[in-house]
């Protein structure tokens, strides 16, 4: 029987989502990435990657038969109309994979790693708690900026292209701050471990 109890992480880009994530797999609980769904559903041959194409021409397909995420991201960043065309298409293939792979999951509870759960318009959709991993905007900035090599202004576009914290910190059932060290979230993340083994405890109880 699958788990009865969903949490919805999420958190904007660079706030530690994806070390959070590893964290819970390493406690055993069943993780549910949305990220790798979305390339499942694009995958050579898929119906998602014949749909994209017919969408945003042959450019958006590399020479080797994959989604050039490249130049669809290049094509739709500053596009909303062609954004939200893109999320027309995906997002349902997205859901259907993540509910295949949830039928199958065992534990207590499941992790749902939803980067853009906020964005997407219906949040609770799917989840029972959703849980953010908060950072402050300037660290964000300065990740961003060490990680991927763009400047502030970059940076601080791709953030504007997202959810706010606020609107995040809103929605959120749980906040897990990540402003320490790694060792520090990743004992936030145990904390939340046992509280969400409670919390499912008392579900599986219910008829």
């Amino acid at each position: 029987m699958p788990p009865k109890l969903r949490i919805g992480l999420t958190g904007g880009i660079a706030s530690g989502k994806s070390t959070a994530a590893q964290r819970f797999s390493e406690l055993g609980v069943p993780v549910i990435d949305a990220d790798q769904a979305s390339r499942a559903v694009v995958a050579p041959g898929t119906p998602g990657l014949l749909k994209v194409i017919e969408r945003f021409g042959r450019a958006v397909q590399g020479s080797d038969g994959t989604l050039d995420r490249r130049s669809l991201r290049n094509l739709i960043f500053s596009d909303a109309a062609a954004r939200a065309d893109l999320n027309a298409i995906l997002h349902p293939l997205i859901r259907a994979q993540m509910q295949v792979e949830m039928a199958s999951a065992v534990g207590p509870y499941v992790v749902l790693a939803i980067p853009l759960l906020i964005e997407g318009g219906s949040a609770r959709a799917g989840v029972d708690r959703i849980l953010v991993i908060d950072v402050d905007e300037a660290v964000q900035i300065q990740r961003l900026t060490a990680r991927d090599g763009c400047t502030p202004d970059e940076a601080r576009a791709v953030l504007e292209a997202q959810a706010s914290r606020d609107a995040r910190r809103s929605a959120a059932d749980d906040i897990l701050a990540n402003t320490g060290t790694l060792v520090e979230l990743q004992q936030g993340v145990d904390r939340l471990h046992e509280h969400y083994l409670d919390l499912a405890s008392q579900i599986q109880g219910l008829p």
